[in-house]
């Protein structure tokens, strides 16, 4: 598609996402929806971020229909706020984890559920027809006010876990890196019976504090803090509050797979079977979870999970690396209402994090991204890279071809190898029981990329590697 990605629309503002693509989005949306349509609208932190939520909701005005304007909002807010209004559709305009320069914006329907691929195709070819849409001087619509949704969030998420009792004192930092989960998780942690140490929770679209993506290189420089406040957890966000990642004072940067792991165990422990949805990058961990209750692993596309809950509305849990969907709370990835699930689970279980982590199965593993100037030679480079993963040996099992290619080997270990949606990166993952098989597939994955980085006389511009145990 031309405008949407793994992740709706996102780029560098203004040369790609811009107020009059803002205003097309919004006129699309309406004209797709049918005028007098009432259409949710907020925005994170970003500088650029109120411009383009005035622009799209002119959009939606322009179409007939009604822009309902809610603030700044974590993005899990605004799609559960469509659900709560009885709106037709909400728009949060963010681009997550980007850099400042970026934004972008999603779409989420009356259910609260982020559109699937086919809506995005039907708004793409509305938006290409968008000079024809507006509608007369007698037919616009009209934009209201609404304040207060934040609370209401968080008030519903409280009443979810508000029966358990806390069963030990946590301690807890919550970094919120500037963006519009500031002032959610902290509070609804207090809430529930939480210390909390707030970092970097004043929203400020420059995102000082850090880089919004919660990875290990951009938190572990913060880690020292856990024990200069005796505190159990590190709780981190990205700019939007969707994603969650986590550190702890003897384990440090938890894979993200170790926390799936943690609600796939609790959520079947209840159930004691079920569906569990999860992106091709999600490990040993989690399956090996599933098999111990018989539960059934259902793979699909990293940022379009939501698109299998509606073939598999009994699915008990969907996961990716740093999101969770929990259907019993709602359709949308919410990291706002993880952060409590987790407090939930330790308070349920009388253990602390790194105590109940001993309990999850555990990899060496490593998660790479190589960046390039532009998506071009990032596709270039990706389609000779994947001709050439026999290099990685010969003793597979099977190979995975679902929003990139993961090759399973007899062992247990694996390697996985996609393009990025959103950046001009080529990302790697790939795990292993032993140290010296684990060192023997990233040194061969990175050799691959390299060759392949030659052959299509592109460059790279950057590699960044994460890896833990």
């Amino acid at each position: 598609m031309k405008y949407f990605g793994t992740a709706g629309i996102r780029g560098e503002y203004p040369h790609y996402v811009s107020p009059e693509l803002a205003f097309r989005v919004g006129l699309a949306l309406s004209a797709y929806l049918n005028e007098n349509s009432n259409i949710n609208v907020a925005w994170d932190s970003r500088t650029t971020s109120q411009l383009l939520a005035l622009s799209v909701a002119s959009g939606i005005m322009a179409g007939g229909s009604k822009a309902l304007l809610l603030g700044m909002l974590p993005t899990p807010a605004l799609a559960y706020s469509v659900r709560k209004l009885g709106s037709k559709a909400g728009v949060i305009i963010t681009a997550s984890h980007n850099p400042p320069k970026d934004n972008g914006l999603k779409i989420f329907d009356e259910k609260g559920m982020e559109y699937t691929e086919s809506k995005e195709e039907k708004i793409e070819e509305l938006i290409e027809k968008s000079d024809n849409l507006k509608l007369p001087w007698n037919k616009v619509g009209s934009f209201a006010i609404h304040d207060g949704m934040l609370q209401e969030f968080l008030d519903d998420i409280y009443h979810r876990f508000s029966n358990i009792t806390p069963s030990l004192q946590l301690n807890v930092i919550v970094d919120c890196a500037n963006g519009s989960g500031s002032y959610a998780t902290p509070v609804i942690l207090r809430k529930l019976g939480v210390k909390v140490y707030s970092l970097n929770c004043n929203p400020d679209g420059f995102f000082p504090g850090r880089y919004p993506e919660p990875r290990p290189d951009v938190l572990m420089p913060f880690h020292s803090l856990l024990s200069s406040l005796n505190a159990q957890m590190y709780l981190a966000h990205d700019g939007d509050a969707d994603r969650l990642s986590v550190m702890t004072p003897r384990h440090g940067f938890l894979k993200q797979d170790y926390l799936i792991a943690i609600y796939a165990l609790d959520k079947l422990s209840e159930k004691r079977r079920g569906k569990i949805i999860v992106s091709p990058d999600v490990g040993n961990s989690v399956y090996e979870i599933a098999e111990r209750f018989s539960a059934e692993i259902i793979v699909w596309k990293l940022g379009k999970l939501h698109e299998k809950l509606v073939e598999h509305p009994d699915a008990i849990l969907i996961a990716e690396p740093w999101k969770l969907i929990d259907p019993q709370w709602g359709p949308w990835v919410d990291g706002v209402y993880q952060s409590a699930y987790l407090v939930s689970i330790l308070y349920k279980n009388k253990m602390n994090l790194d105590n109940l982590v001993e309990l999850i199965p555990r990899y060496y593993w490593a998660r790479g991204d190589v960046a390039y100037s532009s998506h071009q030679e990032k596709n270039n480079v990706y389609s000779i890279a994947i001709t050439k993963i026999s290099e990685l040996g010969s003793d597979v099992r099977d190979i995975v071809r679902i929003d990139g290619v993961r090759v399973n080997f007899n062992d247990d270990s694996w390697v996985l190898l996609r393009a990025s949606g959103t950046e001009p990166k080529i990302r790697f993952y790939l795990e292993a029981k032993t140290k010296e098989r684990f060192q023997e597939l990233k040194d061969k994955t990175l050799s691959i990329i390299k060759k392949s980085t030659e052959s299509s006389e592109a460059k790279i511009i950057d590699i960044k590697i994460n890896e833990g145990y």
